[in-house]
């Protein structure tokens, strides 16, 4: 006769399988709280491009106009680098603790993740490509942060479920970038830096260890 505890156990390494055949579950925390580093440290170097203070910028309510200047294809290099850096960093730490742990790292999951992270991702990155090419650098960052968090909320059916909840936060403070996007940079900051610097912390002491 089996006990109850070990009919308990059997059930959970019944679950497990299942995430691990259905699931991506080899994101790493570490590679969040990196890339919420990165986030922070690339909203510094925008602020001192712009050069402004936020909501008393000569009574302007909307950010410096550096449309015609070289400036701001210099905040375009200075978010290209942090994106590039943070799915760098993401893929190693991930893959590292995919080996740690004795996970497949590319199969069936992994792709499935990939796809509805991308899409939106993709289409997101397209929009606010041409928005930037037009000069209206305060509808692409609130944007960016919407289209990222459509995607991550769209990848989190397919990946741990912290996933979901950065993926709305980053859609609320895109939605408050619109509102008061003299504070867009701010909102940027919180939802690319903060918010994934605190999603990174939790998951690595939940799953990491």
């Amino acid at each position: 006769m089996t006990t109850k505890d070990e009919q308990l156990e059997s059930l959970n390494e019944i679950r497990s399988i299942m995430e691990r055949s259905t699931r991506f579950i080899s994101l790493s925390g570490l590679s969040g709280i990196f890339a919420g580093i990165y986030a922070l440290i690339g909203a510094v170097i925008a602020w001192s491009i712009l050069g402004y203070t936020p909501g008393y910028n000569e009574g302007v309510t909307t950010l410096p106009d550096i449309s015609h200047t070289p400036l701001l294809w210099y905040l375009f290099l200075d978010a290209s680098i942090v994106l590039l850096l943070a799915l760098c960093t993401s893929f190693v730490f991930s893959r590292r603790k995919a080996k740690r742990k004795g996970l497949p790292f590319w199969g069936k999951s992994t792709r499935r993740l990939l796809v509805n992270l991308f899409i939106p991702l993709t289409a997101g990155g397209i929009f606010c490509l041409i928005l930037f090419i037009n000069h209206d650098i305060s509808l692409v960052i609130a944007l960016s942060m919407v289209f990222y968090g459509l995607a991550l909320f769209n990848a989190s059916h397919f990946t741990l479920n912290e996933v979901r909840y950065l993926g709305l936060a980053d859609i609320v403070c895109g939605i408050l970038a619109v509102i008061f996007p003299e504070f867009g940079l701010i909102f940027w900051a919180i939802g690319f830096g903060i918010f994934h610097i605190i999603y990174g912390l939790v998951m690595h002491f939940k799953y990491d260890r």
